[in-house]
């Protein structure tokens, strides 16, 4: 797992229990996701279609340091399918896992488009072709 985005747990980001509110971590991996989607298939019109199971395992409070860490499952015809993992930078502790988050990519007519890759590329890579 490829932990790309670190967050830092501030005081608007805690819910009424004083820890890191479920909706804003959700808001996190999401942004995450397709920010992540968009540079693997080369296409800026990327669109969350489904998350799986969300296992919160552990709580973050004021003052921690989250990692987002996020692996390709599989690329689909016009989709990338990722897994994803939360955890506190410091202790390493898992705070959430998603085993599917399913990401379309779309043309211009706003529908489903095949993207045509089928591994993971990496920038550095692109720019030696």
């Amino acid at each position: 797992m490829r932990f790309h985005t670190r967050k830092w747990v501030k005081p608007e980001d805690l819910n009424a229990n004083g820890t890191l509110f479920g909706g804003k971590l959700l808001a996190w991996i999401d942004e995450e996701a397709a920010l992540y989607s968009i540079v693997q298939l080369e296409n800026p019109k990327v669109v969350t279609k489904f998350m799986s199971e969300i296992n919160f395992m552990s709580a973050a409070k004021q003052g921690d340091i989250v990692e987002i860490g996020l692996d390709v499952v599989h690329f689909g015809k016009s989709s990338l399918v990722l897994k994803c993992e939360v955890r506190n930078m410091m202790t390493r502790e898992k705070i959430i896992t998603i085993d599917n988050i399913t990401m379309v990519n779309l043309g211009e007519d706003g529908k489903p488009k095949p993207h045509g890759k089928t591994q993971i590329e990496f920038i550095e890579d692109r720019l030696k072709k």
